[in-house]
């Protein structure tokens, strides 16, 4: 069988593998709390003001542009993971539908995305605590606060986070759930705190004019404003649901709980994403707040709850690590299904007899995203994420959509309505999307996948399971 054609049955059980099977652990409430740990995380603490200053009150609008393409590719994702509950995401469903060769770049993508995520977000935490840390201890040396590109030796916290957050992954996926549950609660307890705080002071003359930088995208100074402009950047603070179908394999009722954790998780993170973009245009002018870098904490300031401000921060702080530990946990399962199919080592698929997590990936993801987040500048790379997530939305859109036309009796525990509207929706919106990223995120996510592609063709696709058939 050529490796441009093979690809892995839909129906393949791989729980019987002594092993390398996961433990169903995993209800839909687990599921829902993964979906907002991962999508409510830095962005509404962050790009609010920055898609403030680029469309105006019709940040707004974005949101709810960016939602919507993402809930469009959560449908897709919903029928594609209750069809096969298993590990590795949009990898797993482009192998089964589009073969080995199309998995293996849609599995070098989602590396990419969900590394670089785990590495930007210990940095970002990082520099909270290393304030916190001065602020406790004004004597500490900074030159373990910083990464060498801002003339420090490691940036410390960094590196402590990822390890941490990857020895809880490595524990066991309840009880990582369960820490992840309760901080994705205080996260949202703050939220409604500043909703609360914000609406006394709501004056309906900062909605107008609604579109000041009018509604496509256009570019100023290398910047694009506009409301379409706006959400391109939003979208990196809706992507995370993806990380939920990662856990297919560790789901007690796949078919009602993957629906609900994916749609669920998504349509909640786009009603909590409006309503605190409106309680913060209503409460101050947008260009007052959009170039803050804690947009949120500046306007309940401003309305004198100096107090509750520092709570919403304190907040940020301490229920950001759900964001490391969701992608990190997305990162570990792609990795595990790579590796179990042969495309990777296969001792990074290997299941601890006790904990049922695969400890060595896990502690291997861990590592990378320590060194990455230790030593370096993350500020530009961090955009390219955002092309790993497009490709893998991109492609499960796809592999549903080519599966029912080819199979459209097939029983399908979930169905995205009206798919034939649905599916193309998120294949062009997410094109859309793409086309809008820098030059230099894009010649970084052509590089990665040649370098990948190099890879398997020189060495992986000899050692992947389906060559031996």
């Amino acid at each position: 069988m050529s490796f441009l054609t093979r690809r892995i049955a839909i129906d393949r059980e791989v729980g019987h593998v002594e092993g390398h099977g996961l433990k169903p652990t995993l209800g839909w409430p687990h599921l829902v709390a993964l979906g907002v740990g991962a999508i409510v995380g830095t962005g509404i603490y962050t790009l609010t003001g920055e898609a403030a200053g680029l469309a105006g009150p019709g940040a707004m609008l974005s949101f709810l542009i960016a939602g919507a393409v993402c809930a469009a590719a959560a449908l897709c994702y919903a029928e594609m993971a209750t069809l096969m509950p298993r590990a590795g995401s949009a990898y797993t469903y482009s192998y089964a539908v589009m073969g080995e060769t199309v998995a293996w770049i849609v599995g070098w993508s989602l590396i990419l995305e969900y590394t670089v995520v785990c590495a930007a977000v210990s940095v970002g935490w990082a520099g909270y605590a290393g304030a916190l840390i001065l602020g406790w201890w004004p004597d500490a040396p900074q030159a373990l606060l910083k990464g060498p590109e801002a003339g420090g030796i490691v940036n410390l916290p960094a590196v402590v986070i990822a390890l941490l957050v990857a020895g809880l992954l490595a524990l066991g996926t309840r009880e990582s759930a369960r820490v992840n549950f309760v901080l994705v609660i205080v996260k949202l307890v703050a939220l409604a705190g500043f909703i609360v705080l914000a609406l006394p002071a709501f004056n309906a003359a900062h909605f107008t004019p609604f579109m000041p930088q009018g509604f496509w995208a256009h570019e100023v100074d290398g910047v694009k404003f506009g409301v379409m402009g706006a959400a391109s950047i939003i979208f990196f603070a809706f992507y995370g649901f993806d990380a939920i179908s990662t856990a297919s394999e560790e789901t007690k009722n796949p078919a009602r709980d993957l629906t609900i954790g994916i749609v669920g998780s998504m349509l909640l993170c786009t009603l909590i994403y409006m309503a605190v973009a409106a309680a913060a245009i209503g409460a101050m002018a947008p260009a007052e707040f959009a170039k803050s870098p804690e947009p949120l904490s500046f306007i309940i300031r401003s309305l004198g709850h100096s107090q509750a401000a520092g709570l919403i921060a304190l907040a940020a702080v301490i229920a950001m690590p759900t964001v490391i530990m969701v992608f990190m946990y997305g990162q570990t399962r792609v990795f595990f299904a790579m590796a179990r199919d042969g495309l990777l080592p296969k001792g990074l698929a290997r299941v601890h007899s006790r904990l049922g997590t695969p400890v060595a990936v896990t502690l291997f993801t861990g590592l990378i995203a320590a060194v990455l987040g230790g030593a370096l500048p993350l500020s530009r790379i961090v955009s390219v994420a955002n092309a790993g997530t497009l490709a893998a939305f991109i492609a499960t859109a796809l592999a549903m959509m080519i599966l029912r036309m080819q199979q459209p009796a097939r029983p399908r525990r979930f169905k995205t309505p009206l798919w034939w509207i649905v599916g193309p929706f998120a294949v062009l919106g997410c094109a859309y999307l793409f086309a809008g990223l820098s030059t230099f995120t894009m010649q970084v996510f052509v590089v990665w996948n040649l370098i990948g592609l190099g890879a398997y063709l020189v060495w992986f696709r000899t050692r992947s399971n389906l060559a031996k058939v």
